[in-house]
């Protein structure tokens, strides 16, 4: 294998992987011309439906990127949705902090789609069936070599391969956790049973088995999910229809007629999480550094805000303009939302077991939950809406409410919204007396001299992931907050 130097350095960043994190990060890097290849192994986008639907906070992003239109073309807002956890009935929380307080009903391949667009549209380079095998990296950038003999080179390379992630692997990083115990297969099909059987046996099941579902998915198909008899030895192989009517018949006692798979999957309980995110020049996000459960509809979500955490803070690192530490930044605030999510997860695992002492905590949950605070508490923390990130890194408790936590949509006086200011993917001042300047930082930050009669606060700067962390009205003040997170002035 030859030396660094005999291959040009043509990218800023390589991103593995072409799934909805990596998409998604692509496009943000490109907001900042960031120079972007993806690699994606499968020559053909997959049509096998592994998420079915966006979280608030993913719909947030979405929005203040300016392409949340074209998600609920295809999508279906779910408001009753919204912070279901485990499964379980009761009151939905009554004031969720959002302006899109509802679960968007969308497969993963129409998101792929959507997300890969976007991506192209901003520049970014995508290559299909470009499979990464090895790479090396040094203090100046990273090499990588393909399986078809190419050999490229970037300056950084971003692993978002998914939980078998040959980055990760090739890296040595540590995925410490729990293996698969429990599979379930989901397949969309076309059925022969009358709607009025299905949702009868249906509603039977789950009474005993939480872990089956069936429903409409629309063209005339059905979802439906269901135990697998055992873990499979390769879970990227996706179950037989004849595997998939055995499993249906076992039970619910009938297959419902399912034919024509319109696609067939398998996915599992296995719960880890990176013990790193970077290793120099080498990062992780999505799948790759955290699996786990599907329940409650948050790992595509959860890859997504991975990418709108990272994007901004690695093009600054490219582009010179980093302050010291930014770039871990990373690591300390994705690791701990996804550490609290696998938490989540593991405990709708058990919630949904159909033993006697999970059947008794559940009872016990679904009474907590008929108490509004405790809904929104969970919802807040599925939803995504409820994360606060310690900004100021000493985690000052007498910070007012807001800073650390994400900023929702608000409407300005005088026409507009909040997150419309948020397309650039830069940062943001939002001045209400025009007093304060980010004179020096105008390559980074936005200023927006406007108010809301929905904050009831002075100046707010707001990173470009749309976290607070400045709230004042003192110009000293906001440059320490501008040096922290976007550089030196120019």
């Amino acid at each position: 294998m030859g030396g660094p130097a005999t291959v040009p350095d043509r990218y800023d960043a390589i991103v593995s992987g072409g799934g909805p994190t990596g998409m998604m990060l692509a496009a943000e890097l490109r907001l900042h011309g960031v120079s972007v290849l993806v690699l994606e192994r499968d020559a053909e986008p997959t049509e096998a439906v592994r998420a079915l639907g966006l979280q608030p906070r993913s719909i947030e992003l979405l929005d203040a990127r300016g392409m949340l239109e074209r998600f609920l073309e295809h999508g279906t807002p779910y408001p009753g949705a919204v912070g279901s956890f485990a499964g379980l009935t009761g009151p939905r929380p009554l004031r969720l902090d959002s302006a899109h307080a509802y679960l968007l009903g969308i497969p993963q391949p129409v998101t792929d789609r959507l997300l890969t667009e976007r991506a192209a549209e901003l520049g970014a380079e995508i290559r299909r069936g470009a499979e990464l095998v090895g790479f090396a990296q040094d203090d100046d950038g990273v090499t990588v070599d393909l399986a078809d003999g190419e050999r490229l080179r970037a300056s950084w390379l971003i692993g978002a391969d998914g939980g078998r992630s040959r980055v990760r692997t090739l890296l040595g990083v540590g995925f410490p956790g729990e293996a698969a115990a429990t599979e379930w297969l989901l397949g969309e099909v076309e059925v022969t049973a009358s709607a009025e059987e299905i949702a009868t046996v249906g509603a039977e099941v789950r009474k005993t088995h939480r872990g089956f579902g069936i429903g409409p998915a629309g063209d005339g198909r059905y979802r439906a999910v269901v135990p697998a008899a055992s873990v499979a030895e390769d879970r990227s192989v996706p179950p037989t229809l004849e595997e998939f009517r055995t499993q249906l018949r076992a039970y619910a006692g009938t297959d419902f007629g399912v034919h024509s798979p319109r696609s067939l999957s398998r996915f599992t309980d296995a719960t880890r999480l990176a013990e790193r995110y970077r290793v120099g020049r080498v990062l992780l996000a999505g799948d790759a550094a955290h699996v786990h459960p599907p329940l409650g509809g948050q790992g595509l979500n959860l890859g997504i805000q991975d990418a709108v955490n990272l994007g901004w803070k690695l093009a600054a690192e490219i582009a010179g303009t980093a302050p010291e530490g930014l770039l871990d930044t990373y690591f300390t605030e994705r690791y701990a939302v996804a550490d609290d999510v696998l938490t989540l997860t593991r405990a709708q695992s058990v919630l949904i077991a159909a033993e006697p002492g999970p059947q008794a905590v559940r009872r016990v949950v679904e009474d907590l939950l008929s108490f509004d605070d405790v809904a929104r508490f969970l919802a807040e923390r599925i939803s995504g809406t409820g994360i606060r990130y310690d900004v100021d890194g000493a985690g000052d408790g007498n910070a007012p409410e807001l800073v650390g936590r994400r900023l929702r949509d608000i409407p300005l006086a005088g026409g507009g919204r909040l997150y419309e200011h948020l397309r650039t993917g830069r940062g943001l001042l939002l001045d209400p007396s025009g007093a304060l300047s980010v004179t020096g930082w105008e390559d980074r930050v936005d200023l927006l001299v406007a108010r809301s009669d929905e904050l009831d606060a002075s100046a707010i700067l707001v990173r470009p992931d749309g976290h607070v962390v400045w709230i004042g009205s003192d110009q000293a003040g906001l440059e320490e907050r501008l040096r922290r997170w976007f550089g030196e002035a120019e």
